[in-house]
């Protein structure tokens, strides 16, 4: 039993508020875990060629490729991603688009699995779990625990933050703010938020080894997905 941490932030580890939290996730398993970073690697999104229709597998030549057997195996999956303008930044939101490979002649490669999803912002982290838990559902994984927290937006070291009138520091602080390391906001301050991380895994953990049924959980999402769609039609 495996589960694959994927963190979708750009950032370097050290300075990443999501790999923090998905790290601290996966530790609290109890379950054997890799973790990969997205960060410099080249992974468009789904540019609908349908080259993946008869076989599942995408046709498509980036670095996406060598992660598809990492996803196949995994019994479960805690993804991160940062908080841009309200949804998941390019990069997370391109490497989930490719997991439209799976779909096809009722593909049921991912069907039934679990997953935590991992949310950071400059002000919350929730638009981007939500879109992760999305994602999740329309491949029938379960979403069984969403971490948010709120991270150091990039205004805090781009060198105009204590003057620009539209940034972060200013938005939160008002005006005169002085950027000093007590105010910028770091994950693992936040106790709230480490220890959400810390239960996830924890929850992760227990799901996957106490008698986990894929065809009972996959019969939920499809019931959860067709009930959505049943409201939209």
């Amino acid at each position: 039993m495996k589960i694959l941490g994927i963190s979708g932030s750009s950032r370097k580890e050290g300075t990443s508020g999501g790999t923090k939290l998905i790290q601290t996730v996966l530790e609290n398993t109890g379950v054997e875990y890799e973790l990969i970073s997205l960060r410099n690697k080249t992974i468009g999104g789904c540019i609908a060629c349908l080259g993946c229709v008869k076989d599942n597998i995408c046709k498509v030549e980036d670095d996406l490729k060598p992660l598809r057997e990492k996803i196949v195996a995994a019994d479960a999956y805690v993804i991160g991603a940062p908080n841009y303008y309200s949804t998941l930044n390019a990069l997370t939101h391109a490497f989930l688009e490719r997991w439209y490979q799976f779909r096809h002649q009722t593909g049921r490669t991912l069907w039934g699995k679990l997953a935590v999803a991992v949310g950071v912002g400059g002000t919350s982290g929730a638009a981007p779990a939500d879109e992760l838990e999305k994602f999740f559902m329309y491949n029938f994984i379960e979403t069984v625990a969403k971490v948010t927290g709120q991270g150091a937006a990039s205004c805090y070291t781009c060198g105009h933050g204590e003057t620009c009138q539209v940034g972060i520091p200013m938005m939160i602080h008002g005006p005169g703010v002085k950027i000093t390391d007590n105010i910028i906001p770091n994950v693992e301050k936040q106790a709230d938020v480490m220890a959400a991380a810390v239960q996830a895994g924890k929850l992760l953990g227990e799901r996957l080894t106490n008698g986990h049924d894929r065809v009972a959980v996959t019969q939920r999402m499809r019931d959860k997905m067709m009930s959505r769609f049943g409201e939209t039609a």
